[in-house]
């Protein structure tokens, strides 16, 4: 079917059922970033696959709104004949069917796949233009895809205290203690990563996400009630792994003990932002007590424990020899006569390859954004979306990847030379890195949330005229999503104050559409910082280890303590790295990390 085809069909069902309009966002029912390929109902109906967004149907038109990241992207992607484009943050969809639609007019949309705080604002935003907000018992795209994947069915993996850092059994009991304080008889938690950190599981439900997909109830005594595909658990004893209390239940019971527990006329809490409205629909039709409060999984998970600090800092070792490989190897390449041979895509390759190298390598963190000249200046870029650009005929390459490993998570980003970049990229370059240098100097009060950190990064770029228009820091799971929150460095980020054992990318970059893009990334731990004052005070401990591409600085716009901060970096990764390297990597290394 054509995208124009499918639209009709979809059109047809909404017609039927009285609708005037269908809103389709990228998301599955446990609201989380990334969805396995049945969920992929966006990119079914539009073409559009980045990680967020939405598509809203009418009648006679269609939109799809996308943030900053993708706003290249979704051009390249979508038919302008069938869809308009707007910015979801701008021109939010909401006010956009506002201003569409008349007066009685009826909105379908799942309500499995939105939260329950998007339900009411939603339904409060739409009623003052008289309009009606209607849940649908079948989504309208699952309808008429009948080619849908069908979901995967790969084993669970119960991930040993030797990496985990802390028994399920101590996690749980220590949550219970809240409920029972705030006399909560259950806590429904609803997306993966919370419930499998929890527990101490992991999966392979969703590629580079190692979760089982799941839903759980915490009971106020401790107790656990898992909602999963159970074959995904044959030959596992979970209560061995847990501890005692912990159930395993076919996911379509869900429901039922939703039911019960209103029944029962229990509090049940839940996070707003993260449970769907069919499940809150659900426990308060059935006569629950609704608790709404932050998932409380959330700022424990997010707190890395030593074990799992201890195990990051390794993993990110391994991961640093295998990206310089790849980066020497590149430099080879591209100094034979005929590069062209390579693409993104043969350059993604190689570098999986020699992260596949590592015996303790699960899997990438996240697609691999390999993007040459212009295909750079699409944040979250990937080559399989089109035709990969040929490498030697363009000045800069950007290169954001990721691993998955049992004792951590890494993510780096690395903009290099592979021709003759100009002064203008140089500069650029160069105030993009001086951004990433005075954040991971910065030191910072008890207190401090990521949003009052960001213009750190972002000053340098100020100050010439630029910006990038993406968040500065996302927060990073142990072994678990690549983005997790609830810390992060943004504009609009979290005021949650980052506290010792946070992880966060430092990645700040510039992007000129049709040009090139660039971006400098790596993570980050806090840590306790020891001083003499009279104050807890914390700062960045750096986890990554791999060169910056010296052949992009432009030295006049480094003061003496950049350039000092990039010498002491370059020497750390001479010292972390080199034990792990031979030959002509390790020649590569040595050049790649001479003082300035």
């Amino acid at each position: 079917m054509t995208h124009a085809s499918r639209l009709a069909a979809v059109r047809n069902s909404m017609a039927q059922q009285g609708l005037d309009a269908f809103i389709v966002p990228h998301d599955d029912e446990h609201l989380g970033e990334y969805i396995p390929p049945h969920a992929e109902r966006l990119d079914w109906i539009s073409g559009f696959n980045g990680s967020a967004g939405a598509a809203v149907l009418l009648a006679d038109k269609a939109a799809v709104f996308v943030d900053g990241r993708y706003t290249v992207q979704v051009r390249h992607q979508c038919d302008p004949a069938l869809f308009s484009f707007h910015h979801l943050i701008a021109d939010p969809y909401l006010d956009w069917l506002s201003a569409e639609l008349t007066a009685g007019s009826r909105v379908g949309f799942d309500p499995r796949l939105h939260s329950h705080h998007w339900h009411q604002r939603a339904e409060a935003r739409l009623a003052a233009s008289n309009i009606t907000l209607v849940p649908v018992t079948a989504n309208l795209i699952d309808l008429h895809w009948h080619d849908q994947p069908v979901p995967d069915c790969r084993p669970a993996l119960l991930l040993d205290q030797e990496y985990s850092g802390q028994h399920s059994e101590a996690k749980r009991n220590r949550l219970a203690d809240t409920l029972a304080a705030d006399r909560v008889d259950a806590q429904l938690l609803t997306q993966a990563e919370p419930i499998n950190w929890l527990l101490n599981i992991r999966g392979r439900d969703i590629d580079c996400l190692p979760v089982v997909l799941s839903f759980a109830l915490l009971h106020q005594n401790g107790e656990v009630q898992l909602f999963a595909d159970t074959d995904k658990f044959e030959d596992l004893d979970l209560t061995a792994h847990c501890g005692q209390g912990v159930a395993l239940l076919p996911i379509g019971e869900l429901e039922t003990a939703l039911q019960t527990l209103g029944e029962q006329g229990a509090r049940v809490q839940l996070d707003p932002h993260t449970a769907n409205a069919w499940s809150t629909l659900m426990l308060s039709q059935a006569g629950a007590e609704l608790v709404f409060a932050e998932d409380p999984c959330m700022l424990p998970k997010a707190c890395k424990n030593p074990v799992e600090v201890n195990g990051s800092r390794a993993a990110h070792l391994r991961d640093g020899a295998a990206v310089c490989r790849f980066l020497a190897w590149l430099d080879r390449r591209t100094a034979e006569p005929h590069p062209e041979q390579e693409d993104e895509g043969t350059l993604a390759d190689q570098l999986a390859a020699f992260r596949r190298q590592n015996p303790e390598f699960v899997e990438p963190s996240f697609n691999t954004i390999s993007a040459l000249g212009p295909n750079a200046a699409m944040c979250h870029y990937h080559h399989d979306n089109g035709t990969p650009r040929a490498l030697g005929q363009d000045a800069i390459y950007l290169v954001d990847s990721g691993g998955q490993y049992l004792d951590g998570t890494t993510d780096i980003t690395r903009t290099v030379a592979v021709g003759q970049p100009d002064d203008e990229m140089r500069k650029l370059f160069t105030l993009v890195l001086r951004g990433h240098i005075d954040l991971a100097c910065a030191r910072f009060p008890a207190g401090t949330g990521g949003q009052q950190l960001d213009a750190l990064a972002r000053m340098p770029l100020w100050q010439q005229g630029y910006n990038f228009d993406h968040g500065t820091g996302h927060g990073v799971g142990h072994y678990l999503s690549v983005h997790e929150g609830p810390q992060r460095i943004s504009p609009k980020g979290s005021m949650v104050p980052l506290t010792t054992g946070m992880i966060v990318s430092n990645e700040p970059g510039y992007y000129r559409e049709d040009g090139f893009g660039i971006r400098c990334e790596n993570l980050q731990v806090v840590q306790p910082a020891h001083t003499r004052g009279d104050i807890p005070v914390f700062e960045f401990e750096t986890l990554t280890f791999v060169p910056f591409d010296a052949r992009l600085l432009d030295l006049d716009w480094l003061e003496p303590k950049h350039v000092q901060w990039l010498n002491n970096y370059h020497k750390a990764v001479w010292e972390k790295i080199s034990p792990q390297l031979s030959g002509s990597d390790l020649t590569w290394l040595e050049q790649a990390t001479r003082p300035l």
